[in-house]
């Protein structure tokens, strides 16, 4: 029992510092597409993160967002640039949500990179 305990520990431990290794990207060109990517991922039904919230929240509409994207793949802020058969209490459910998202890699640290994304409901 207690070599199953030990084991269970390095594994909780060993998993825990795998999931923390993020890939370093440095072009703006690739940190862009990467992050465009992920964004599609979380969008693609059914099982996509920002699609099941956008069921659950019952967000209907087409909005434009310019994203701020830093550091450690952190969303800093997120700015409305266009909407379509959206009202605003979907719109700033979706902007919360948006800045809570996460993507998967690092970047140069103290450097901003900016871009647009559509999305579709």
């Amino acid at each position: 029992m207690k070599k199953l305990i030990i084991f269970l520990f390095f594994l909780y431990a060993f998993t825990g510092l795998t999931a923390q290794n993020r890939v370093l990207i440095e072009s703006k060109e690739a940190i862009i597409s990467q992050a465009v990517a992920e964004l599609d991922s979380a969008m693609q039904a059914p099982e996509g993160a920002l699609y099941l919230f956008g069921q659950k929240e019952k967000i209907k509409g087409e909005y434009t967002l310019q994203l701020t994207i830093r550091d450690k793949g952190d969303v800093v802020s997120v700015f409305v640039a266009d909407k379509k058969n959206a009202d605003i209490p979907s719109q700033n459910k979706l902007k919360d949500r948006v800045l809570q998202f996460r993507f998967s890699f690092k970047m140069p640290k103290n450097k901003d990179y900016k871009f647009s994304y559509v999305f579709k409901f």
